[in-house]
C-alpha cells in the first residue's frame, strides 16, 4: 500500500458573519431609537398633564374670582339735616327737609346696572317720606356715593325724648355685567334703622341689614 504524500493541513477558522454583525448593531440602534421615543412620548405626556392642570387651576381661580357674581350693598351712609325745627309741645307734627347720602358697593368685576326705584321711610310703622332714586350703575368695585333730599313729616308725639327712631326701605333691580357679555340680574334690598338726635340735629347709629 503507497504512502499517501498529501499533507493535511487543519481548516482555518470561520470569520463572523458580516450581515450577522450589521443586522445585531441595527437592532441596537433600532431599539435605542425606539426607547427615545418612548422617553420623548413619556416628557410630551406629562407636560400635557401640567398644562391641563395649570389651565384647571386658573380657570377656577377665574370662576371664583371674577366671574363670581356677588350682592351688591346698598346703604345710608349719612344725612344732612336742614330747616330743622321741633316744636315746643309735644303732641304736635313736624317736619324736616334732609339730604341723605347713600352707598352701592359693588365688589364685582363689572358695573351694576339698576332701574329707578323709591326709598321709603318710617316712624315706627307710619309712612313720613319717600324720595326717588333715578336709574344709574355702580362701577365695578366701587361704591357709587350719591345724595337724594327728603321731606320728611313727623305724627304728632313722635319726639318724645329728644330721640326719634326712624328706619328706610328700598329695592334695586339690576345687572352685573361681566366682561361685557355675561348678565346676572341681582336685586339688592335696603333695611336700615337710625335715629334723629334733636338736641344736637343730627343723625346717628345707623345700622343696616
Amino acid at each position: 500500500m503507497a504512502e499517501n504524500d498529501q499533507q493535511v493541513h487543519p481548516m482555518p477558522p470561520q470569520s463572523s458573519n458580516p450581515r450577522s454583525k450589521h443586522d445585531v448593531e441595527t437592532a441596537t440602534t433600532t431599539e435605542q431609537s425606539k426607547e427615545l421615543r418612548r422617553q420623548k412620548h413619556k416628557k410630551w405626556l406629562l407636560y400635557g398633564v401640567a398644562f391641563i392642570i395649570f389651565q384647571t387651576g386658573i380657570i377656577l381661580l377665574f370662576s371664583m374670582t371674577v366671574m363670581k357674581v356677588r350682592n351688591p350693598k346698598f346703604r345710608v351712609r349719612s344725612a344732612a339735616l336742614d330747616n330743622f325745627d321741633i316744636p315746643a309741645a309735644a303732641n304736635t307734627s313736624f317736619s324736616l327737609q334732609t339730604n341723605v347720602t347713600l352707598g352701592i358697593k359693588n365688589a364685582n368685576f363689572g358695573p351694576y346696572k339698576y332701574d329707578d326705584t323709591t326709598i321709603y321711610f318710617y316712624s315706627g310703622e307710619t309712612p313720613v317720606g319717600s324720595a326717588i332714586i333715578p336709574k344709574s350703575k355702580a362701577q365695578f368695585r366701587r361704591t357709587k356715593k350719591f345724595v337724594v333730599p327728603v321731606d320728611i313729616a313727623f305724627p304728632a308725639n313722635s319726639n318724645s325724648s329728644g330721640i326719634i327712631p326712624l328706619s328706610c326701605q328700598s329695592k334695586l333691580n339690576g345687572k352685573v355685567e361681566l366682561m361685557l357679555i355675561f348678565k346676572k340680574k341681582k336685586a339688592v334690598d335696603m333695611d336700615c334703622t337710625m335715629e334723629i338726635n334733636t338736641t344736637s340735629k343730627s343723625l346717628q347709629n345707623i345700622v343696616c341689614k
